[in-house]
């Protein structure tokens, strides 16, 4: 519970302060199982500093508000909505000098220097697993390293950031960081930095735990998505899924699958086609995680600007067969949602060594489709026609609340809308800052 939240929003509705004391003391009672006197001193001092923020105004206190929730746009669930959310970020940056820009939408970020090409990239730790911070670190190591792999860099180091709020317990950072070293350890990149908080200081109730692990890699060669080209085809591995999976699994009750996904699959793939000589011949990586690979797809083919056809018959094959078993008994679409499986593009001639250099490494791969000149879309081909494979609304829904929350949705047309505003408002403060920096060389 955000108590700074509940008392702004009670001063913003007209709520007594008097009321509003009371009711938050007692939530402050119930949650924390604070004394009655504490739960009141605390109320009161939140009001008192909700109140010293009102009415603040100008560039640094206030900002465009776009009139869309997080939740209701779909950000942070890999469809249409973040996708879009992710091109306004991107604006808002702009083009800078980096070899791979965040305008390119790839799994990481790159900059040349001395020679080679640094990479770096950063993944939060999957929401619902926060009860479970083992799974947490371990799942968000693997999927950082796997976008640093995919850009066809070697992990060098990772960094970790972890947010517990007021009332977890410390525990929760000692785990998490276990299951982070356990593949960073496994796969020899050692965790180097880090930042440990509380989730809003004093002003949040609760338990819970969120942060990210970040790495950073050395290439020589470089696999971004621009470089997809018509007449490449496209190779899929095996995948079990991660912490999407084990979550889809943990709520659901599939607890036994969780297990499944607990592997070094994909990591030791790319070291394995790293090492060999077919490497340089591979055009982009990347891994099925972005609202699946129909997210993924869509997503390389706006970057490539080519026509990517997704070949149905051979994918149901590569999904890990317990986690296809739980994915069909709960009805959700294995095509819309993260099975952490490697995607390779790379010219025809070099497709089958590139399967016999995965394979060597334990992991079975399989071509699933091409890319062909045309309009910049990726469509699955089905019994002999081609269907629209554009990216839903949101990833598949893969727990009970998600298939809830799926059901209500607002105009996405008048949401955009509001987005690009916000947007364009963050960009116009961005340059006014900047103007008056540069106007006092350092200052204001």
């Amino acid at each position: 519970m955000d108590v700074e939240e509940y008392a702004r929003r009670g001063l913003a509705e007209g709520t007594e302060e008097k009321t509003l004391q009371e009711t938050l003391a007692d939530h402050v009672v119930r949650l924390k199982n604070a004394s009655p006197s504490y739960a009141s001193a605390f109320a009161r001092a939140v009001i008192e500093e909700v109140k010293n923020t009102r009415g603040l105004s100008g560039d640094f206190f206030t900002f465009e508000p776009a009139g869309v929730r997080m939740g209701e746009f779909g950000v942070g669930s890999r469809g249409k909505g973040d996708f879009f959310a992710h091109r306004q970020i991107s604006r808002i940056i702009g083009k800078t000098s980096a070899s791979v820009g965040v305008d390119e939408m790839d799994d990481a970020g790159a900059v040349c220097a001395g020679g080679k090409y640094i990479i770096c990239t950063v993944d939060g730790m999957h929401s619902r697993l926060s009860d479970y911070p083992y799974l947490a670190g371990f799942h968000v190591t693997r999927a950082t390293l796997r976008d640093t792999y995919v850009m066809g860099a070697k992990p060098i180091m990772l960094f970790s950031d972890i947010h517990v709020a007021d009332d977890g317990d410390v525990a929760k950072i000692f785990d998490y960081t276990a299951g982070i070293t356990t593949v960073g350890e496994a796969m020899d990149v050692p965790l180097v930095t880090g930042s440990t908080l509380r989730i809003g200081g004093d002003m949040v109730l609760g338990s819970r735990l969120t942060g990210c692990v970040g790495a950073v890699g050395v290439a020589e060669h470089l696999t971004a998505r621009k470089s997809t080209q018509p007449g490449d085809v496209l190779l899929m591995t095996e995948g079990a899924g991660g912490g999407t999976i084990a979550t889809a699994a943990i709520y659901s009750g599939f607890p036994e699958v969780v297990e499944e996904t607990i592997n070094l699959n994909f990591l030791m793939a790319c070291e394995a086609l790293m090492k060999s000589s077919v490497f340089t011949q591979v055009h982009a990586m990347t891994d099925v995680t972005n609202g699946g690979l129909r997210g993924d797809a869509f997503e390389m083919a706006e970057t490539a600007g080519c026509r990517i056809v997704i070949d149905e018959s051979d994918i149901g094959s590569l999904v890990q067969p317990q986690v296809k078993e739980m994915l069909e008994a709960l009805k959700i679409d294995y095509l819309g949602v993260s099975l952490d499986s490697l995607l390779v593009v790379a010219p025809a001639g070099a497709a089958d060594e590139i399967c016999r250099v995965i394979r060597s490494a334990g992991v079975t791969m399989k071509q699933v489709g091409h890319v062909e000149e045309g309009k910049p879309e990726a469509v699955l081909r089905a019994g002999g026609k081609d269907h629209d494979f554009s990216p839903r609304f949101r990833e598949s829904a893969y727990t009970p609340v998600k298939k809830v929350a799926d059901t209500e949705t607002r105009d996405f047309e008048e949401m955009k809308a509001g987005v690009v505003r916000a947007s364009e408002a963050a960009i116009q403060k961005k340059q006014r800052v900047l103007s008056r920096l540069r106007a006092g060389k350092g200052g204001f």
